[in-house]
């Protein structure tokens, strides 16, 4: 199923895509929902970010063409995004005054089903609901000269994010690709990653509880 998250008439709703229309759901997709027959045209509707987080993880260097000959990192590389830095497609990425290098990085987005904490690799996958895809756009001078990469990751803006939640999606076997104005600038497979979902979702819920987003 591929799920919406979208603004029709000034209401904001959840909604199943079929084509070229988006059939509104009863409740959010975290929740029990039906399908209803309440039913709109894509091209009618204003598209949002697919879900509001409560809280971004991300993961640096995870996959093994970024390494370079550094050696692999021995525990995922988590780091934190604001919930601020989310917009939806579409929507304009506004570089903050102060830097002078913004990149694009195309990503797999993990988006967590249910209230979460110590998962293991065995039963982890049963806490996502599915997957969309993000832009982790990254002020690469800050990056840099910063302690830490909490605005060259997290300025507002900084985390495009959808259209869609994926639900049924191998998220270990496909390619992620980035294009800026029709130009491809990355394009990775999944099958490279050095921590797979299960096990960043293990490493991550034996310190911080993921809350449905």
């Amino acid at each position: 199923m591929k799920i919406a998250r979208y603004l029709a008439h000034g209401q904001i709703s959840y909604g199943a895509v079929e084509g070229d229309s988006v059939k509104e759901l009863s409740a959010s997709p975290f929740e029990d929902f039906t399908i209803t027959d309440h039913t709109h045209k894509l091209s009618e509707v204003q598209l949002l970010a697919p879900c509001v987080p409560t809280k971004v993880l991300a993961i640096g260097l995870n996959y093994s063409s970024h390494l370079h000959d550094r050696p692999a990192p021995e525990i995922p590389m988590v780091f934190f995004k604001t919930p601020n830095s989310v917009i939806g497609p579409g929507e304009t990425i506004i570089r903050p005054k102060g830097t002078e290098k913004l990149d694009a990085e195309a990503e797999l987005v993990v988006v967590i089903k249910d209230r979460c904490h110590k998962l293991t690799k065995a039963n982890a996958m049963e806490h996502v609901l599915g997957y969309t895809c993000g832009n982790d756009v990254s002020a690469r001078d800050w990056q840099r000269d910063d302690r830490n990469w909490w605005r060259a990751k997290s300025s507002d803006t900084f985390t495009p994010a959808g259209p869609y939640i994926e639900t049924e999606l191998d998220p270990h076997n496909i390619r992620v690709t980035g294009r800026i104005n029709g130009k491809e600038v990355q394009s990775e497979s999944t099958t490279y990653l050095i921590f797979d979902v299960p096990t960043i979702l293990e490493f991550i819920t034996e310190y911080v509880t993921l809350e449905p987003g």
